[in-house]
């Protein structure tokens, strides 16, 4: 879609929203939230930072643009693997997605959803909170999912759906801070397949 904003002097400036929005979720990705300064994402964006301000906000909401985007593209395999039919087959197919999306050669190592604010100051308060709350949305969900899994009958009824939520996206996490140190791949499916392997019986 073409947006058409005007320049700093008042020229007629097009650009493509969706592929500046694209390329600002990449340097948030790479730097986090405060690492990635205005310049850095109006350069990668392709635009000034009047036309910045005037189609997404300030930083702040372009980020929290940037990490829907985020949710529906690269993390968009949470919701994937929800609808595996096994509770078994959610764990592995978040764990491979986690994988997958982390190590892409193409794009920056790691999870934005994990490491866009990890250290922030207080300007960055309002974006550690969306992400807190981001995470903890995904393991709600995965909650929600398992406790299922239990009324089924598929996992035994002692399971603690949220321990176990919260152990498999705690390893989902660990998958994306690993990779963002440079952890390749084959190892990572390595330790999530070991994990795996420890999956409660019915």
């Amino acid at each position: 879609m073409k947006t058409r904003q005007s320049g700093p002097i008042g020229r007629p400036r097009g650009f493509d929203a969706d592929e500046a929005l694209e390329r600002a979720m990449l340097v948030f990705w790479e730097h986090g939230y405060e690492g990635a300064s205005l310049a850095t994402l109006t350069n990668a964006m392709g635009i000034s930072t009047t036309s910045m301000y005037a189609a997404f906000g300030n930083k702040e909401e372009l980020f929290r643009k940037a990490l829907e985007r985020y949710t529906e593209g690269p993390s968009a395999y949470l919701a994937r693997a929800l609808e595996e039919p096994t509770a078994l087959g959610v764990t592995t197919a978040i764990l491979a997605g986690a994988i997958r999306t982390t190590t892409r050669p193409a794009h920056p190592h790691g999870c934005m959803g994990v490491q866009g604010a990890l250290v922030s100051g207080d300007s960055g308060r309002g974006v550690r909170d969306l992400l807190v709350a981001w995470r903890n949305n995904g393991c709600s969900r995965l909650q929600e999912r398992f406790q299922r899994a239990i009324d089924d009958g598929e996992l035994p009824p002692e399971t603690n759906p949220r321990l176990l939520a919260r152990y498999v996206t705690t390893l989902a996490f660990g998958i994306a801070v690993q990779a963002a140190s440079g952890v390749g791949r084959d190892e990572l499916q390595e330790m999530a397949d070991a994990a795996l392997r420890t999956w409660p019986l019915p």
